[in-house]
């Protein structure tokens, strides 16, 4: 699958349209917006990751003979249109916001500059795969922020919807802050830990539950996490797992990476049991692993009860985001490019629902950091042209109660431009970090936040602001239409 042209990953109207623009011979260049209007999970931030698959995405758009002739057999299509698609390359520019970064609704996460047919062309598979790893990738840091420091491995491949979800959710679960993947593919293709144990069919297909641990750990003596509830945790499981590890003690083999995993049950109560029988055994320092239909809620739910579980295997609600399946990611037109000058007219979409008006206009997006504590002060979308100095004093404002303003003293801020160039005139210009590179980058990017806007349930909002300018702006149209309509 990952060998695919993906070039038809599309839906038919970005074709049609596209021979629409093709009998239009100005072909105008213009922007387009992908960005999100409600955080997922309930949360107040998300994480950006899918970014080297859109890039590689973007590098291998083309038509190939055999795309053409079937676009050619649903007989909607004109040759003159089917031969300059079979000539098709992508030559716009291309801006987003790097993968691991913790980004707020409303804000460009890709922007793209290129003539109308192309920058149509592309809509559906930059949100395809955008959309997909930043919802896994937000999911999984509520995960491992719950865990509060103890590892969290992805164990959701064949729960995930297909196998590219499993594959890239991993990779996506990852950068956010899992330690490692069960997906052995996911490891081989992004260089990344994979980790597991083993099933209860394991320990069912020996004549008992203690010859089943004792082989696995002579295989396995460097590694030797074994599952304990197939028969009964604090009866069998455990009981049969000191022996093992009292038997390799003996036999000098010093116990590394050695403990439980409790799969299901009262979680709290077994961790708890089991560590009591581990510490009088003199195991006190052996991983408690639990999985069983694990999410950031029951995570919490068990550190709040002090459970004595220190490694965390999450599978289902983790890969699937199960609580909430869509990122909900849309992509807009912001704006047209005056075929007399170098400007961009700016253009907006109305509706009865609010949040759903866009901001117009070729824009970016600043950062604003405290320089005394690091923390995210708020964010600020602005027009592509505008600079700000960080020893001046600025104002931000919430653009819908205009009321609520913030000063931020001069000096006191530093300023960080988010979208940075990814190509430029259809040449690829970025080179995507590691997976374990991001992982990094993703872990001070979640720093930067203060833990009340990280918190589980109600947690406070970033503010995502816009600059005078914009605001102006977008007003500014809103009154034009406003007024064309009255006339109507």
């Amino acid at each position: 699958m990952r060998a695919m042209n993906l070039t038809l990953l599309t839906d038919l109207y970005e074709l049609t349209m596209m021979q629409g623009y093709f009998r239009n011979p100005t072909n105008q260049t213009v922007v387009f917006d992908m960005f999100y209007r409600t955080n997922p999970c309930g949360g107040s931030y998300a994480i950006a990751a899918g970014l080297e698959q859109m890039i590689e995405y973007i590098k291998d758009l083309h038509f190939s003979a055999e795309d053409v002739e079937y676009l050619r057999g649903l007989n909607i299509f004109e040759p003159d249109f089917l031969e300059y698609l079979s000539n098709f390359r992508f030559s716009g520019d291309i801006y987003a916001i790097p993968e691991g970064t913790v980004v707020f609704p409303r804000e460009p996460l890709v922007k793209v500059i290129a003539p109308i047919m192309e920058a149509q062309l592309v809509e559906t598979a930059i949100l395809n795969i955008i959309n997909h790893q930043s919802l896994i990738a937000t999911k999984a840091a509520r995960v491992c922020y719950a865990a509060k420091g103890d590892g969290v491995m992805e164990f959701g491949l064949r729960r995930a919807q297909g196998p590219d979800a499993g594959i890239y959710g991993a990779r996506a679960a990852i950068i956010a802050g899992c330690v490692g993947t069960s997906n052995v593919l996911t490891g081989k293709m992004f260089d990344v830990p994979v980790l597991g144990t083993h099933a209860h069919s394991w320990i069912m297909s020996f004549p008992d539950e203690y010859t089943a641990f004792k082989t696995y750990a002579k295989m396995y003596p460097n590694s030797c996490t074994l599952l304990v509830d197939t028969y009964d945790v604090l009866k069998s499981g455990v009981p049969n797992a000191i022996r093992v590890f009292n038997e390799m003690r003996e036999e000098g083999i010093k116990l590394t990476r050695y403990g439980i995993r409790i799969d299901s049950g009262d979680l709290a109560y077994l961790s708890k049991e089991a560590y009591k029988m581990l510490a009088a055994a003199g195991f006190d320092d052996a991983i408690i692993s639990a999985s069983s239909d694990l999410d950031e809620y029951l995570i919490d739910s068990l550190k709040a009860q002090d459970a004595k579980i220190n490694s965390w295997g999450v599978g289902t609600n983790l890969i699937t985001s199960k609580d909430n399946p869509a990122f909900g990611g849309v992509y807009k037109l912001a704006a047209v490019k005056d075929e007399n000058s170098d400007e961009y007219l700016p253009k907006i979409k109305l509706s009865e629902n609010v949040e759903k008006v866009t901001n117009p206009g070729n824009k970016t997006v600043y950062r604003i950091y405290s320089k005394s504590t690091g923390k995210i002060k708020a964010d600020l979308i602005c027009l592509a042209d505008e600079t700000f100095d960080p020893e001046e004093t600025m104002v931000v404002f919430d653009p819908t109660a205009t009321w609520k303003k913030t000063r931020i003293l001069g000096g006191t801020y530093e300023l960080r431009e988010l979208l940075v160039p990814i190509f430029l005139k259809g040449e690829c210009v970025y080179t995507s970090p590691s997976v374990k590179e991001l992982r990094e980058i993703c872990k001070k990017e979640q720093e930067t936040m203060w833990d009340e806007s990280r918190r589980l349930v109600n947690p406070h909002e970033v503010y995502v602001d816009l600059s005078q300018k914009l605001y102006d702006l977008k007003n500014s149209l809103l009154e034009e239409m406003s007024a064309a309509r009255s006339m109507d």
